[in-house]
């Protein structure tokens, strides 16, 4: 073959169908994580978490949401976290009663809390179709409870596989937009022994 002969353009069909479909692929498992900038809190430093919003059409979205948010902030070496108290309902399709966001930061600051975590659930669902992929889509914020000056926000979506578990997906999507929070021990005071 002569060196500046060009190539059949069925040889690179195969190449170009292959890089579509792992495109297709790859998008099918889309994720966003979107932390707006980074904060460090005190392992010490009192965490107020909040009653979250449910923009979802699934009912008690929002306090699994809550629960994941809870474990994960503590995995991430929070000592104190204090979770607004909520009345539970036998009904499930009952909402429970509205509270402002006035209301909830007062609250945390008669706990003390320093933080407070507070966000809302824009998609928690499995999406119709052959496979049925978990589809979530969170918001989340943090906010200086002594100024009321939200000092912390994340926004971010995900899909996942067919067959998984959306609070699976869930916990990943809350996991990657938590990033942004870095908590640090104090370091231990020096003592000088005579």
């Amino acid at each position: 073959m002569h060196p500046f002969t060009l190539r059949s353009p069925r040889v690179q069909t195969p190449r170009l169908w292959l890089g579509a479909i792992l495109t297709l692929l790859l998008a099918a498992c889309a994720t966003t994580a979107v932390p707006t900038q980074s904060l460090q809190l005190q392992a010490g430093d009192t965490l107020a978490v909040l009653p979250f919003e449910n923009a979802t059409e699934v009912p008690q979205a929002e306090t699994r949401v809550q629960a994941i948010a809870v474990a994960l902030v503590r995995q991430k070496g929070m000592q104190q976290v204090l979770v607004y108290p909520q009345s539970p309902s036998d009904n499930p399709l009952e909402a429970p009663a509205a509270v402002t966001p006035v209301q909830v930061l007062d609250w945390a600051r008669r706990k003390g809390a320093h933080y407070a975590l507070s966000g809302t659930v824009t998609e928690w669902r499995y999406k119709t179709g052959v496979d049925s992929e978990p589809a979530v889509g969170l918001t989340l914020q943090i906010t200086d409870v002594g100024t009321g000056q939200v000092v912390w926000s994340a926004t971010g979506a995900r899909a996942g596989w067919g067959y998984q578990a959306l609070a699976a997906v869930g916990q990943a999507q809350l996991a990657d937009l938590l990033r942004g929070v870095h908590v640090v021990t104090a370091p231990a005071k020096a003592s000088v022994t005579p």
